[in-house]
């Protein structure tokens, strides 16, 4: 498992019936997780004195209840140097997933590695569905040059901050409001080539005019896409999925399956957090990594 174990300022304190109780910063959250389906005693005081409670409706969906927390506050990922702003927001997210960080270390070590060995460009690095700019901050800060594509104008507005709040105001980060599918599709008739490529879909989502997005259907013609952008000598590819149907396999099969004329291997599994009070480790998903010969 590609275990996210280097956090100080972020933890899973306990998880039970269905939710867990985390601590951010200074804050305690309880979040519902589909993952946890055992029942154990709630032997931490946290559960108890939340400073905010996601509540899952019968109905879909759900609604927050705040207890002495502010609209938004920060963390910071000492092991890289990154600062994220966080705000509770709808459908339980508080604009980070923090199991990322395993893989922002896995592919800042090969960036680095790729600039102290006589790089002579900043290597460029594609991040689609980009999010609030986890994984784009994490290139910039290693060296990399950065595109970020997220359909979410909110979103992207998001990442700056995250970018300036880590001291990456003025790195070299392309942001794009885009559909991530069009706009690979227009990178590849312009000729344009990544040395690396990140990519974090969901599971199901919408496009800024509308587009359906299902991953199940959806990611390995993009895969099939993207082995078009690739330098000739690349990097590093990434696929993340929270989707639990695709299996650690699945993602090594897709990423073997469009590679297969680079040299390198490919290494799926699961991505977890620890949990604090126990031995456990909760699975966040699965990452697909194919690091490049």
């Amino acid at each position: 498992m590609y275990l996210a174990e280097n956090w100080k300022n972020y933890e899973i304190i306990d998880c039970s019936a269905g939710e867990k109780l985390e601590r951010w910063g200074d804050y305690m959250l309880i979040r519902p997780d589909p993952q946890v389906i055992w029942d154990t005693p709630h032997a931490h005081k946290g559960w108890k004195h939340p400073n905010g409670h996601y509540h899952r409706s019968n109905k879909g969906g759900g609604s927050w209840e705040f207890f002495d927390l502010p609209e938004s506050w920060s963390i910071r990922y000492e092991s890289l140097g990154l600062t994220f702003n966080l705000k509770p927001f709808q459908f339980k997210h508080t604009g980070l997933f923090p199991e990322q960080a395993a893989n922002w270390e896995w592919f800042s070590g090969i960036i680095k590695d790729s600039i102290s060995g006589g790089r002579k460009k900043l290597p460029k690095i594609l991040n689609l569905f980009a999010y609030t700019g986890g994984a784009t901050v994490a290139a910039a800060k290693a060296g990399a040059h950065v595109t970020h594509v997220d359909a979410s104008k909110g979103m992207v507005a998001w990442a700056k901050e995250n970018a300036a709040a880590s001291g990456l105001a003025e790195a070299p980060i392309r942001y794009l409001v885009d559909d991530c599918v069009k706009f690979v599709e227009r990178e590849i008739r312009r000729g344009n080539k990544y040395d690396a490529i990140i990519m974090d879909p969901p599971s199901y989502g919408r496009g800024p005019k509308g587009e359906i997005w299902k991953i199940e259907e959806k990611i390995h013609p993009l895969i099939k896409l993207c082995a078009q952008l690739l330098a000739e000598e690349p990097l590093f590819f990434l696929v993340n999925s929270y989707t639990t149907g695709l299996a650690p396999s699945v993602l090594t099969y897709l990423i073997d399956t469009e590679l297969k004329n680079y040299p390198g291997k490919t290494i799926s599994d699961e991505v977890g957090l620890p949990v604090t009070s126990s031995s456990l480790v909760l699975p966040c998903g699965a990452a697909g990594r194919r690091e490049f010969i």
